[in-house]
């Protein structure tokens, strides 16, 4: 028998236990069923502490805590899925440091964006193996810990991240869910690199993928729909809705000519539209409380109430644990760039009191002590 894909997340561990033994639970989706606490979702990993989507940033977040870890997905001119926030290399990696590629320096239009730099799509996933990842954020004092480990942890496949989170949860007795990104998918559709055939192959070549708890995110319409086309019958997946800012468009209805807006989106007949495809929507924090003049968090939205209406989970990102990326409410004295791991806390306390499903943040520990009242 098969449990619905709505049901994966509520029943915790025991329920996570009977996907990987191949037993599921008869259950028919009527709706999001919420999950028993709310799911601290790794944010490229533990990204505060170490270098982003590393096995050094993943270790840290499955450590301490995390539910699920996040590996964005972009593509190799070979056709491999790697583990990059971006397809511009430039800031999480040594590339800069390698004379061998320098004239691949590029400019190039993602998602109408103009970017200089060196993209994945341009090396073979040998060339990038012999690159090193590095903290992206820069700024005195700003994630001093996770530059130390600059140079040390090199780019990842999913296949790779697949098995060391197989490992992780064997070693640790408890199941780590995976949460990918498929990023751009119009941008490599037309680079001749589709990713959902290869992300759902991907899948399928992973006993641990195939069983473990995954929920497939994306900013884009279509992809998600056709993964769900692929991959909705499976018990262990669920697809994630990521909402951007307001007056901006999803890349592929861009590039279909539409008018769809984020904003539009976010209404109760857009939430509706998006629970045809989805289990769960996630804007971004400051679209369910908005932050005042005074830097302050205002009056919440209805998005969580109208989203749930319509049978989704609600997540949100992304919560991190520096003071410039804290409401005003919650900084200390320390300084712009300095960690405020209890105003942290409490910014996330804040918005878990107006029903939030899951959340993102770059420092699980501190989602952890947030969710289970530490």
């Amino acid at each position: 028998m098969q449990m619905a894909r709505r049901n994966i997340l509520a029943g915790g561990g025991a329920i996570a236990a009977a996907l990987l033994a191949g037993i599921g639970t008869s259950a028919r989706a009527t709706g999001a069923v919420r999950p028993v606490k709310p799911v601290v979702l790794g944010h490229r990993g533990c990204s505060a502490l170490r270098p982003e989507h590393t096995l050094g940033s993943y270790a840290k977040a499955i450590a301490d805590g995390a539910d699920f870890i996040e590996p964005d997905l972009v593509v190799t001119k070979d056709g491999v899925l790697v583990a990059r926030h971006e397809n511009n290399i430039a800031e999480t990696t040594d590339i800069a440091d390698h004379p061998e590629f320098a004239a691949r320096k590029t400019t190039k239009m993602v998602d109408g964006i103009s970017q200089t730099g060196w993209f994945t799509e341009d090396f073979t996933l040998d060339e990038l193996r012999a690159l090193r990842a590095r903290e992206r954020m820069v700024g005195e004092g700003l994630r001093t810990e996770s530059h130390s480990y600059d140079g040390m942890f090199r780019i990842l496949t999913l296949a790779e991240i697949g098995d060391f989170v197989a490992a992780e949860s064997a070693a640790r007795g408890r199941i780590v869910g995976l949460i990918p990104e498929i990023k751009h998918s119009t941008y490599f559709a037309a680079a001749g690199l589709p990713m959902e055939d290869r992300f759902a192959s991907e899948l399928a070549a992973s006993k641990y993928l195939m069983n473990a708890p995954i929920i497939v995110q994306s900013f884009e319409i279509a992809n998600l729909k056709a993964l769900r086309g692929q991959l909705g019958d499976r018990p262990n997946v669920q697809f994630m809705q990521l909402i951007d800012d307001d007056g901006l468009h999803p890349a592929d209805v861009l590039k279909a000519g539409g008018t769809l807006t984020y904003a539009e989106m976010m209404t109760p007949d857009g939430l509706a539209a998006i629970a045809t495809y989805a289990d769960w929507v996630a804007p971004w924090t400051r679209q369910l409380i908005p932050l005042g003049d005074d830097g302050k968090l205002g009056e919440p939205k209805a998005v969580i109430a109208d989203a749930h209406r319509c049978g989704l989970l609600v997540g949100c990102y992304t919560f991190r644990p520096e003071n410039q990326y804290l409401a005003a409410d919650w900084r200390n004295e320390a300084g712009v760039n300095a960690r405020n791991p209890e105003g942290s806390v409490a910014e996330i306390r804040r918005y878990l009191a107006e029903g939030l499903d899951g959340f993102f943040t770059d420092d699980p520990a501190l989602g952890r002590r947030a969710v289970d009242g530490a």
